[in-house]
């Protein structure tokens, strides 16, 4: 099951594809009601985190 923001049903990889399409956290938000900007930087804080060198 992919990972999901909370309380919706959409799929954290859609901030990723439309971010990858040129769109701003801004143009995400305005277009996913339900996400909040702070959901969105804790995805993407996590990813940051993720991808760092140990």
């Amino acid at each position: 099951m992919p990972w999901v923001f909370k309380g919706t049903r959409l799929p954290v990889r859609t901030l990723f594809e439309n971010l990858e399409a040129g769109a701003t956290v801004s143009d995400f938000l305005a277009w996913y009601e339900g996400v909040t900007r702070e959901q969105v930087l804790a995805v993407l804080r996590h990813a940051e985190r993720s991808l760092a060198p140990a």
